[in-house]
């Protein structure tokens, strides 16, 4: 059976409203509660003298008991002593029962009906961020590559999503989107989009970009797990203040201009690898670009390669001077402008085409693969030197 006795006789003053009208009631309340701690500091004074009586009696109890164990001194003396100390330690017992019942008999008061439970206090506190790993640039690059592989296809989803509301959502289902790889692939995004003309949806793209890119640095600044400031950062752009949304706006804009910049700078860099890739392409044995010889020629020269006319390049070559002939005509076989031996090139049904296939012009057909026929004073002269060319000998620049 439950006993409720002890709770019908509580000290609790600072509630008492039932005082004569002439007392000062709040005084009163001070006196009392004076008056109940210095009690209560006179009780808790009194157990520590106990306390600390029992500590002596119990050192001396032990000392003497060594003694008459080691017949160390007068036995009947001892015994004595021993004596005296237990009664000593009677009368402490006595007393600290007539306070224990003296404490029980004391009413309850607002500073001894309860007791903490826990004396200890958590806070629950966000998790910091992860420290930067330090990784080198290949390693980085590799764990770009495994985050697109797996998450390529959501960053995608996120990306173009286009209420606050659902990419809030959307991130807190897919929390590690938030990082710096989604930040990295939407750049990266935006950049592609832009190049291929598509501003609306690379506009689009950097919205959202910019929307990761602010979470990450709220992290950075809160000292927090990116993962965690999801939720705040929507919060805080749905409900910010003009000058909060006008810095925001103004930063989306600057990203776009970068973006353009940069797309335009890439488109540029394409095209120059594309020409450099074309000019290797028809460079000549030599070396040298057709198209490049081919503008740095004479305009008698060019005349001539352009009407593939080979009896004029003879005419034209003969009236040259005979060093200027030669750089000309050594320039034209280096670049592939003209084919050296062409006329030992075995003749068929196709050797029209594949004479000028073999040869190649800066928008204009070259003379390749068809030879100049030498004159019969040419022809009486190669036997005493070795032609310089095929087609064109000494006699014909001199």
């Amino acid at each position: 059976m439950v006993d409720y006795s002890k709770w019908k006789n509580i000290e609790i003053s600072d509630d008492e409203d039932d005082t004569h009208p002439n007392i000062d009631t709040p005084s009163l309340f001070r006196w009392r509660h004076q008056a109940r701690v210095e009690r209560m500091e006179e009780m808790d004074k009194e157990k520590e003298e106990m306390k600390k009586k029992r500590q002596s009696i119990q050192a001396r109890l032990l000392d003497v008991k060594e003694r008459i164990s080691k017949k160390d001194g007068d036995e009947a003396a001892l015994k004595k002593e021993l004596e005296k100390i237990e009664n000593e330690g009677k009368e402490l017992d006595r007393v600290e029962n007539e306070v224990l019942k003296k404490e029980k008999k004391t009413p309850w008061n607002v500073d001894t009906i309860s007791k903490p439970g826990f004396e200890k206090t958590v806070i629950n506190k966000k998790a910091g961020r992860k420290p930067d790993e330090n990784l080198s640039e290949e390693e980085r690059e590799q764990r770009m590559k495994q985050f697109v592989k797996e998450n390529e296809k959501l960053c995608k989803q996120y990306g173009m999503l286009r209420k606050y509301d659902d990419s809030k959502r959307f991130l807190q289902e897919h929390l590690q989107l938030v990082c710096d790889e989604t930040a990295n692939y939407l750049v990266i995004w935006s950049i592609n989009l832009e190049m291929e003309e598509k501003h609306e949806l690379m506009a689009h793209v950097a919205h959202q970009c910019i929307c990761m890119q602010y979470i990450l640095e709220l992290a950075k600044q809160l000292d927090v797990d990116p993962r965690a400031c999801v939720s705040s950062f929507f919060s805080k752009i749905q409900s910010c203040l003009p000058e909060y949304r006008q810095q925001f706006e103004s930063e989306i804009k600057g990203f776009k201009e970068r973006i353009q910049k940069r797309a335009q700078e890439k488109v540029a860099e394409a095209m120059a690898q594309a020409e450099e890739e074309d000019r290797q392409e028809r460079m000549g044995p030599g070396g040298l670009d057709p198209a490049d010889v081919f503008e740095s020629l004479p305009d008698e020269l060019k005349a001539c390669f352009e009407s593939r006319d080979v009896e004029l390049l003879q005419k034209t070559i003969a009236a040259m001077p005979v060093d200027v002939a030669k750089h000309h005509m050594k320039r034209c076989v280096d670049s592939g402008l003209w084919v050296p031996n062409a006329a030992d090139m075995p003749q068929g049904a196709d050797d029209e085409e594949d004479a000028d296939a073999t040869a190649t012009g800066a928008g204009a057909e070259t003379a390749g693969g068809a030879s100049m026929e030498k004159t019969d004073d040419a022809k009486s002269e190669s036997a005493k030197e070795e032609p310089i060319y095929t087609g064109v000998s000494t006699d014909d620049v001199d």
